[in-house]
C-alpha cells in the first residue's frame, strides 16, 4: 500500500504562484508514475501533469508553460510548482500514484491510478 499526503494549497490572486507538495509513504519503491490532478466544483477530475520514475514529465495543454512537476526521490515527495495562476485553476488538487508503466497520454487519465491523496484546495481570485 501507498499513502499520499498533499499540502501547500491556499488562496492567491491571479498571476501569483503556489507550490504543492505530495509526500508518499509505504511501499513507495513500487511506484512508477505519479501525477497531479484537479477537480473544480461541478466538473470531472482532470489530469494536470505527470512524472515517471525516470523523471519524464507530461502536462495538460491548459497548464503547459505555467506548471512544473518535480520529485525528490530521497524525500519521497512530489511537487507541483504553479506559476501565472488563473481563476480557472481554482480546484481541489490531488496527488496520485501507480505502479504500472503507461504512456504519457495514459498517465493523464484519472482511471489509471490506484493510489490517491485526500486533496488540497487551490483558490485563485481575479
Amino acid at each position: 500500500q501507498v499513502q499520499l499526503v498533499e499540502s501547500g494549497g491556499g488562496s492567491v490572486q491571479a498571476g501569483g504562484s503556489l507550490r504543492l507538495s505530495c509526500a508518499a509513504y509505504g511501499y513507495t519503491y513500487s511506484i512508477y508514475y505519479m501525477g497531479w490532478f484537479r477537480q473544480a466544483p461541478g466538473k470531472e477530475r482532470e489530469g494536470v501533469g505527470t512524472i515517471d520514475s525516470d523523471g519524464t514529465t507530461g502536462y495538460a495543454d491548459s497548464v503547459k508553460g505555467r506548471f512544473a512537476i518535480s520529485q525528490d526521490n530521497a524525500k519521497n515527495t512530489l511537487y507541483l510548482q504553479m506559476n501565472s495562476l488563473k481563476p480557472e485553476d481554482t480546484a481541489m488538487y490531488y496527488c496520485a500514484a501507480d505502479a504500472r508503466r503507461m504512456t504519457i497520454v495514459q498517465a493523464l487519465d484519472v482511471m489509471k491510478y490506484k493510489y490517491w491523496g485526500q486533496g488540497t484546495q487551490v483558490t485563485v481570485s481575479s
